[in-house]
């Protein structure tokens, strides 16, 4: 949607960029969440359905209430995160954990995960089974994170739609799941109720990968299709804080679109497999 007005399109692009820095700046001085960097044609999609939800007309308008309405504002926010996700989603990613991450991670003798982005869980559950089926999950614990707290009150449920799970079982044998999918869930009501016992070590927990610091030291850390919705500076600004998050030979997965060969960190880690964008940090 764009601002009425009678001037030329190049000069009404211009006003539009205005105000899309004036509504971010305000997002940010209000509530804290920094959009600033996000890359613009993705980010101007999503503000323009924002503007027919909140049916006004301008982006100046939609500042208006956001600063004014903190309803409003939660809903920007979840507007804006991007919550797409399914269990075993790209199976030959679990595969390599399996076969490539997994016996290093034995070596250590307390793991700890990141699983940063972690959206309504689906991958989260997923970790947790496969660490279940190597017998590493006794000795480990995954902090999974997201900027959006809609979200992580829905991976903390565990509750995914029954319909799902044909999927999500064809996904969990092409990633070399050992078991029957059906063992980790409960059916009821339409829905697949996911053991609690998954959770068991597990913390679900709030942080921005934009604005926050890293909260600990971890083995391996987990942030895939993430980054493809920021722009330059703001993914060498994330990837700064995922090196300084990760131990020594910890093991960093990114997602299929992601990679680390344009960051000024690339030298710092080796290619644990190319393919499937697991990096080993070295120094």
């Amino acid at each position: 949607m764009a601002v009425t007005t009678s001037m030329p399109r190049a000069e009404s692009s211009s006003i539009e960029d205005v105000e899309v820095d004036l509504l971010l700046e305000g997002v940010y001085r209000v509530g804290g969440f920094d959009f600033r960097n996000y890359a613009r044609a993705s980010l101007w999609r999503r503000i323009q359905n924002r503007l027919r939800a909140e049916k006004v007309d301008t982006v100046t308008s939609l500042l208006d209430r956001i600063v004014h309405d903190a309803s409003c504002m939660d809903r920007f926010v979840g507007g804006l995160s991007v919550n797409v996700s399914a269990m075993f989603r790209d199976p030959g990613f679990f595969q390599a954990l399996r076969a490539q991450v997994f016996p290093l991670l034995r070596t250590w003798p307390y793991i700890r995960v990141w699983q940063a982005g972690c959206s309504t869980g689906e991958e989260v559950y997923s970790l947790a089974i496969m660490l279940a089926e190597e017998e590493l999950i006794g000795r480990c614990r995954i902090y999974a994170t997201d900027i959006n707290e809609d979200v992580l009150d829905k991976a903390r449920e565990g509750i995914y739609p029954l319909e799902l799970m044909q999927k999500y079982t064809q996904n969990y044998i092409r990633a070399g799941g050992t078991r029957a999918f059906s063992e980790y869930y409960t059916a009821a009501y339409g829905n697949a109720i996911f053991r609690p016992a998954l959770r068991d070590q597990v913390v679900f927990a709030k942080h921005n990968l934009v604005t926050d610091g890293s909260f600990n030291e971890f083995n391996l850390v987990l942030c895939r299709n993430v980054m493809i919705y920021f722009n330059r500076s703001l993914q060498d600004r994330v990837h700064r804080l995922l090196y300084d998050s990760l131990a020594n030979f910890g093991v960093l997965g990114l997602g299929s679109k992601e990679a680390l060969s344009l960051t000024p960190l690339r030298d710092r880690y080796d290619e644990l497999d190319a393919p499937h964008r697991l990096y080993r940090r070295m120094t």
